[in-house]
């Protein structure tokens, strides 16, 4: 399975997002899964593909040229797209992968995630979305979202379509099992 996953250039300031990124590393490579994410060598991208690679897995960057020295560019993965803006990456990381996994990160990763989501919505893909809950670093979206149900912008049906979590057998659960909701129609 291809699994894109957002997160950080930078570590962040807690041991668990790091020890997060190892553990979710270990498990795509060891599972035989192949990672999709953003072709960068830094913070938690970088020890994410570094933990893939590690442990047997295959790793694809989708890097936009401008970044390719800001992120400095992973130069040892399985394969590397250098595409050219954003919004190409997100489009080519969406193509390419069969869900989404969002840990811990800044504004870009958190716009990730919710284009992936909002895109789900209207019918761009028909894959799950999960947010990787370490030390309930998306309690806030994960209540944003009830909060979206409560006021009539989100059905309680799509709400239940997003996982926030932690725990590996569940995440993997919840992506087998998923079943897409009906494209959003408008009246």
């Amino acid at each position: 399975m291809k699994i894109a996953v957002f997160c950080g250039a930078s570590i962040g300031n807690k041991k668990e997002f790091k020890e997060d990124a190892l553990r979710l590393g270990t498990w795509i490579g060891k599972n035989q899964h192949t990672l999709v994410y953003g072709g960068g060598n830094a913070g938690l991208m970088g020890i994410l593909a570094d933990s893939v690679l590690e442990n047997g897995g295959e790793v694809i960057g989708v890097i936009p040229e401008f970044l390719v020295e800001r992120e400095i560019a992973h130069q040892g993965l399985t394969s590397l797209y250098t595409v050219d803006n954003m919004h190409t990456r997100k489009k080519k990381m969406m193509d390419l992968a069969e869900c989404f996994i969002a840990l811990p990160g800044g504004p870009g990763t958190l716009e990730e995630i919710t284009e992936v989501i909002s895109w789900g919505r209207v019918g761009e893909h028909q894959k799950p979305a999960v947010f990787f809950d370490t030390n309930h670093y998306y309690q806030l979206i994960s209540d944003f979202y009830t909060q979206m149900v409560h006021n009539g912008f989100l059905t309680k049906k799509d709400r239940e379509k997003l996982l926030f979590s932690t725990d590996l057998d569940e995440i993997h659960q919840f992506i087998e099992d998923y079943e897409a909701p009906e494209i959003r129609q408008y009246k």
